[in-house]
């Protein structure tokens, strides 16, 4: 073959070589975009607020620094979860099964913390802000409660903070009734079971709300009534996916309906 007719050749071979890199790249482009738009554990980790615990009896030191171990545990654990499940569930996988559940665990011992500096001195209000964690990044924590003025050592409730009140005089806990959809038969008993359960606590926490009308602060209805509340709905809706995940397709994101209110 002469020169002449090669040279077109080798140019239509260059030109075939060049149409398959660039398919290659946009291949690895788009592998690149879904990786990073697709489930966001990856190689992030999950970061949280330190709580600011205020000046601490030596009487509750040991309970304070068992449960701030425990936070620490349970960070520790939720990374790990969002290691071993990378790439698994949908866009809202990580906020509904890893960062939804922690936060609740983050504010059963937070309260905790408060309950061991209250048997012995002023109990600390407010440290649920520190409850919420993010991917990469810790959240902004809220501003701290406003406390209103007391003498001595007088505790919430004691009488040093009357017109404050808690604003729950005539008022109820409103609470959403749970959607949930297609319980398999075999689920059925366990489902109800919670669903009753989750009656039980609203009808518990407005007795609570009547027979303390008047304590505490501003406060105190959040604090002592409605967050403990959604610890304990938020247990009871997890409870519900668990019976479902055993014999089908486990729902998520059922502790959209623990957040209750004041009406």
């Amino acid at each position: 073959m002469s020169r002449a007719h090669a040279r077109p050749e080798r140019g239509k071979r260059r030109l075939i070589a060049g149409v398959a890199v660039a398919g290659t790249l946009t291949a690895v482009t788009a592998a690149v975009a879904f990786a990073t738009t697709g489930s966001d554990g990856g190689t992030r980790s999950i970061a949280c607020p330190q709580p600011v615990v205020p000046a601490v009896p030596a009487q509750a030191q040991a309970e304070v620094q068992r449960e701030l171990a425990n936070l620490d545990k349970q960070i520790a654990e939720a990374n790990n979860r969002l290691r071993t499940s990378a790439g698994e569930g949908g866009p809202n996988f990580v906020q509904n099964a890893i960062l939804g559940p922690l936060a609740s665990k983050r504010v059963a011992a937070l309260n905790r913390i408060e309950t061991a500096i209250g048997r012995v001195a002023d109990k600390p209000e407010g440290l649920e802000r520190f409850a919420t964690c993010g991917l990469g990044k810790a959240p902004a924590v809220p501003a701290p409660p406003a406390t209103s003025s007391t003498s001595g050592s007088a505790k919430p409730g004691s009488g040093n903070n009357s017109g404050a009140g808690n604003g729950a005089a005539g008022r109820t806990i409103d609470c959403p009734s749970p959607v949930v959809q297609n319980v398999p038969a075999a689920a059925r008993a366990e489902v109800d079971r919670e669903l009753a359960n989750l009656g039980k606590q609203q009808a518990e926490a407005n007795e609570r709300l009547r027979t303390s009308a008047g304590q505490g602060g501003p406060n105190f209805v959040q604090n002592a009534i409605l967050g403990p509340l959604k610890d304990k709905r938020v247990a009871a809706l997890n409870r519900i996916e668990t019976a479902i995940g055993r014999v089908a397709e486990k729902p998520q994101g059922l502790e959209r309906f623990a957040t209750c209110t004041l009406r």
